[in-house]
């Protein structure tokens, strides 16, 4: 048997990026993973990719901002399997401006994305992990959790955020056997990445160059960026955990960038 045999995975923003690598080690392992993604078409396509390869996995539409949408995936999920073993909070945005002219409307869009879609998607799988006795929940965070950087207000603000959310979680889903922990990368060339680049070349005055090697990678050990593979490996091993003895805990993943 593999590690994740028999597993339901709901993983959030797993159209693309990090949340798609993990929803296919996932089912690589022989767990099945449900694409909650905000863009269904690209949620699906991750699903039948999957199926093409011999597993099985869900998509549903969730935006995770929305109580009413994060509440009917998951009794979706829960009409189609039964039961929810594993969630892995991973949607989110970046904007990128400095402090001083960061729009309000901005600041709490981002905030809700990550903060309240991670507050609405545990709360909705906990009454199902709390009756089974059984659940690994999964924030993603950033160094960023324990970091600051310019320009990012709100979302550093976030990722700190999460690790709050997990310590609580895990205090109180311990009798239950629910886990709890946040896995923190460096950077990853993702999309998401990828649209920084230039953004912050342009607030800082700088070449795009130098915002890779001189912002994005200078406290790095090796001037690498973090790959989605590494930030799955760290994820998995949460998911998989036999126990809650690591609950509670955070990983960095970022080539030495924060070390603890």
């Amino acid at each position: 048997m593999s590690r994740f045999t028999g597993r339901i995975a709901i993983v959030t923003g797993a159209a693309s990026g990090i949340g798609k690598e993990i929803a296919l080690r996932l089912a690589a392992e022989g767990g099945t993973p449900v694409i909650a993604d905000l863009n269904l078409d690209a949620a699906t396509a991750t699903a039948n990719e999957i199926k093409a390869k011999g597993g099985d996995a869900f998509a549903v539409a969730m935006n995770v901002t929305d109580e009413a949408q994060v509440e009917k995936g998951v009794a979706d999920t829960i009409a189609k399997y039964g039961k929810i073993d594993i969630l892995v909070s991973n949607a989110g945005i970046q904007i990128v401006k400095p402090l001083v002219d960061f729009p309000f409307a901005d600041w709490k869009k981002l905030l809700s994305i990550h903060l309240d879609g991670a507050f609405l998607t545990t709360k909705a799988c906990l009454k199902h992990m709390y009756k089974a006795k059984y659940g690994r929940v999964i924030y993603m965070g950033s160094v960023h959790s324990k970091e600051a950087s310019k320009l990012k207000a709100p979302y550093v603000t976030a990722k700190h955020g999460l690790i709050g959310l997990s310590k609580v979680l895990a205090k109180e889903g311990a009798e239950y056997n629910v886990a709890s922990n946040v896995v923190c990368p460096g950077f990853v060339r993702t999309p998401l990445v990828e649209k920084q680049i230039p953004e912050q070349a342009a607030e800082l005055k700088i070449t795009e160059e130098q915002v890779i090697k001189n912002v994005m990678l200078k406290d790095t050990i090796d001037g690498q960026f973090t790959t989605t593979d590494d930030v799955a490996d760290a994820v998995l091993f949460y998911a998989a955990a036999k126990s809650t003895v690591h609950s509670g805990q955070s990983a960095v993943v970022s080539h030495g960038w924060f070390m603890q």
